[in-house]
């Protein structure tokens, strides 16, 4: 007879300590910086009136952020209290920011550019946010099982891919182009996020490296009186209303936004896996189902209510559990940013703070992810988690090549492949390289993991599914289409046949090293999700806690 398992012991869990202070200023600031550059895109790419905009947009976002944030706050103190610990770090959520540039320049702009209505684009983009929500809904049933068989290289790489490119390279453009004003806010948030050193009275990192950066913007004349003047006379109290004719007009042209809309949905329920592995490795492991039905639901009343910004769980939880976060900061994020929405405040953020004060946060979450995918994954899969980077660096690089030639206005498709590869530039192979970017990173780490331990059929059925995967155009298409992209996937076809060939050939596989055993007996196995043990990434875990408060 089975003895049951004792009980966690009870603790009492406060609602807020020290650290929540820290990862408040600095989650705070990150959510801050993504809605005040989607409010610039919606206002001066797509022309929406600014009644729109702060009236209904922000606010019907405010909506959405204030459902997901007490819903993981709520989930990371469940956990705390099933696993007796006083730890636990709420999972960050706020506006997905790869969506909020897709959204606007693949689904918005192009239907602007072409009808010179911004209430259609608009429509579109709503929609859009719909279908989104959808498919995260039904990857809340298979997630799971894809988490469950890919390996945490091939995760947390994809998951670096993103946070070294998408999260890091553009506030790092931002900060060297006023380097005075953000290399000190940079280096203050360094000293107290990763040493244990403190400021004097304990004195909150994030919020004195805020106030360091905009101090010295003023000072140095980098922002301006009459801007602020103007922009306090924009702000409204606004609260949002259900938009189902906004909802339904755009639904009616749906057929061409699934074309963006099914390989976008596929990629947020990866993102959020990617993630959850992350705060899983980092020692809080959350019910992979919860996160994505919570996201899916949280763009569903986001689209409702007019937002075509779907929310998602961020990148960024071992930064925020380093900082000495716990389950407030999130509940209090989400509630402080809604109420900016509602009063149309971020006109005057803007022009209160400098953007250079404000982004060296998001590279300092660059540098965390980054860091523990390499840490918290065997040094033998290195190779591997740098190939799952690859895909990411390349959709990256694509999409800047794009703007400097919209700027210029021409395009890729106008100058030719030819040109450009004659400039050095190979444009058409990072294209294609990019396209379907996670979903890409996931398989071609699995396969570099499983041909590094010798596991040539497990390499190969990832090679089949990348063949899959490429045939209906979610990775290397253009869009989902049947045969996107025949001689990619005919590529992984051989792949497959030459695994298929090495493992009849009965190799034995890799036997780990007494490092790699040490380091999956701290994460539950190679594969599998972490239990409570914090991630090397958060070894100084309780100093920093201190440093933060």
């Amino acid at each position: 007879m089975t003895t049951p398992a004792p009980a966690a012991p009870a603790v009492k869990l406060p609602h807020w300590v020290r650290g929540d202070t820290n990862a408040f200023f600095g989650f705070g600031v990150n959510v801050l910086v993504n809605v005040l550059t989607l409010t610039t895109l919606c206002l001066f790419v797509i022309n929406l009136a600014e009644g729109d905009v702060f009236g209904t947009i922000l606010p019907a976002l405010g909506i959405a952020l204030v459902f997901g944030n007490v819903y993981y706050t709520i989930l990371a103190r469940r956990l705390a209290a099933r696993e007796g610990r006083t730890d636990v770090t709420a999972l960050p959520y706020g506006p997905s920011v790869p969506h909020m540039f897709i959204v606007i320049f693949v689904i918005m702009l192009p239907i602007y550019l072409k009808t010179k209505d911004p209430m259609l684009a608009w429509q579109a983009g709503v929609a859009w946010a719909f279908i989104i929500g959808i498919i995260v809904l039904i990857g809340a049933f298979v997630g799971p099982y894809i988490r469950r068989y890919t390996p945490r290289a091939a995760l947390l790489g994809t998951l670096a891919g993103i946070s070294i490119t998408f999260i890091s390279m553009n506030p790092a453009g931002r900060m060297w182009d006023l380097a005075w004003v953000a290399l000190p806010v940079f280096a203050l948030l360094l000293i107290g996020l990763m040493t244990d050193v403190r400021l004097p009275f304990n004195f909150p990192i994030g919020l004195a490296a805020l106030l360091l950066g905009t101090a010295i913007g003023w000072i140095g004349g980098v922002m301006s009186v009459p801007d602020v003047t103007a922009a306090a006379k924009t702000i409204a109290f606004a609260v949002p209303d259900l938009k189902f004719g906004l909802l339904f007009d755009g639904l009616n042209e749906m057929a061409p936004l699934l074309a963006t809309a099914i390989p976008l949905g596929v990629y947020n329920f990866t993102e959020a896996m990617t993630n959850v592995e992350s705060a899983a490795t980092a020692g809080d492991n959350y019910n992979l189902r919860s996160v994505l039905l919570a996201d899916g639901i949280g763009a569903v009343i986001g689209s409702l209510l007019g937002s075509p910004f779907p929310p998602a769980v961020y990148v960024g939880h071992p930064g925020w559990k380093a900082a000495g976060g716990r389950t407030g900061y999130s509940m209090a994020t989400g509630i402080v940013i809604a109420l900016l929405c509602f009063l149309g405040m971020f006109g005057l953020l803007a022009a209160i703070f400098p953007t250079a004060a404000i982004v060296p946060i998001l590279l300092y979450i660059g540098l965390l992810i980054g860091a523990q995918a390499f840490q918290a994954t065997p040094r033998a899969h290195a190779a591997a988690v740098v190939a799952a980077l690859i895909p990411n660096l390349a959709s990256w690089a694509t999409g800047q090549i794009d703007n400097a030639l919209a700027a210029a206005g021409t395009s890729a498709a106008a100058v030719g492949d030819q040109a450009l590869a004659g400039a050095g530039v190979v444009y058409h192979g990072l294209l294609v390289l990019g396209q379907g970017a996670i979903l890409a990173g996931l398989v071609f780490g699995a396969i570099v993991v499983f041909i590094i331990d010798r596991k040539f059929l497990h390499a190969g059925i990832f090679a089949l599914v990348g063949a899959l995967l490429t045939f209906v155009g979610l990775i290397h298409g253009e869009k989902v289409e049947w045969n996107a992209n025949g001689p990619v996937s005919l590529g992984y076809l051989f792949v497959a046949v030459v695994c298929a060939i090495f493992y009849f050939g009965r190799h034995a596989p890799r036997e780990p090293d007494a490092e790699e055993l040490a380091l999956d007996r701290l994460h539950g196995g190679a594969d599998a999700p972490a239990p409570v043990s914090p991630a090397p990434v958060a070894a100084a875990e309780p100093d920093r806690a201190a440093a933060a408060a």
